[in-house]
């Protein structure tokens, strides 16, 4: 199993709306490199949802329902979308704040590449993330 971190402006689609419609397909990256990220996405595989812009926090997980296909905001088959479901909401957010306070996600993408809106994380850095929303 994979790990990942998915980034949403909440105006446009947030965590209210992913706990209410449970299933969601993720369409209308046009970035490169998280096209790359969206291919290799697996099912069952673990995805973190983090709001940008207004709060810059980790709200909870999600998991990977399908794997990558064509995206339907596009003619070109270059592009693709997966399909995610609602796992579970963290007790606390986790914001980019606290994330930053700690020396071992330094290097997490969300740090490193923060205009990137599908990055891929390791176990611990999960597990790390996960212990500090609980």
């Amino acid at each position: 199993m994979n790990y990942w971190l998915v980034k949403s402006d909440p105006e446009t689609y947030g965590w209210p709306e992913m706990k209410k419609d449970k299933t969601t397909f993720w369409n209308g990256v046009r970035n490169y490199a998280a096209r790359i990220n969206l291919n290799a996405m697996k099912k069952g595989d673990t995805v973190l949802f983090y709001h940008s812009n207004t709060d810059k926090a980790i709200m909870g997980t999600v998991k990977v329902a399908k794997e990558a296909y064509p995206d339907n905001t596009t003619d070109d088959d270059r592009w693709v979308m997966v399909d995610l479901t609602y796992v579970s909401e963290f007790k606390n957010m986790v914001t980019l704040a606290d994330m930053k306070q700690v020396p071992a996600l330094s290097e997490i993408g969300l740090i490193r590449q923060s205009r990137l809106s599908v990055m891929p994380i390791t176990k611990k850095e999960y597990d790390m993330i996960v212990k500090m929303g609980s």
